[in-house]
């Protein structure tokens, strides 16, 4: 799964996206938690447009929003089916720009933090849907979460999940609204190639974010 990630390098954002539109006086940094405020880039008329959305997804049909807090991460191979996430699989897909993600290893009370991150050390787009949940009383709350698959060599010693990390071509593949079949979308769910990502060890994150 992917619980915490971590983007502090705002000033890449922007140019390295392609991004044409932002809709934030400020880029919001640092470790991201579920339930917390996180930065998203969705594709309106063309353009690739930066905003924020609430980490935990909240179904357009939900009669009520506490439940969001868990459904922080979707599985890709169920995404079509499942009838939280099978509307905005086809229509309401959007890229969380992160710099690396977090997990621990190690037995219980000596747990080591370790952060992935990409080679290169460039930026990189995790999978993500977002949707809008409105109250009767018109609140309206936007919402999101990542995209999972299985991990790749690197991660599967620590965990049997991993976040979906689109290539630069699937980022287009995947932001699309003219792409709606899962037969089309499916491919970009393998996990990101392990020699092209490295693990280190890091000191334990404030888990209040």
């Amino acid at each position: 799964m992917c619980g915490r990630f971590i983007l502090t390098d705002l000033s890449l954002i922007l140019e390295h996206f392609e991004v044409e539109e932002s809709a934030l006086a400020a880029l919001p940094a640092g470790d991201f938690l579920p339930g917390q405020t996180i930065p998203a880039i969705i594709q309106v008329n063309g353009n690739r447009r930066l905003g924020s959305l609430r980490w935990g997804f909240i179904p357009a049909w939900a009669k009520d929003p506490g439940g969001g807090h868990r459904m922080f991460n979707a599985r890709a191979e169920t995404l079509a089916e499942k009838p939280s996430f099978k509307e905005a699989f086809q229509r309401r897909r959007c890229l969380i720009p992160a710099e690396g993600f977090y997990d621990w290893t190690g037995e219980k009370g000596n747990k080591q933090a370790v952060r992935f991150r990409l080679a290169s050390g460039e930026p990189f787009a995790l999978a993500g849907l977002y949707e809008t949940w409105r109250s009767p009383a018109g609140e309206k709350i936007h919402t999101c979460t990542i995209v999972t698959t299985e991990p790749n060599a690197l991660i599967a010693p620590i965990h049997d999940r991993m976040p979906v990390i689109l290539t630069r071509q699937g980022e287009a593949i995947w932001l699309d609204p003219a792409v709606r079949e899962p037969t089309a979308l499916m491919p970009l769910f393998k996990p990101y190639p392990a020699g092209q990502m490295v693990l280190e060890a890091v000191p334990e994150p404030d888990r209040r974010g």
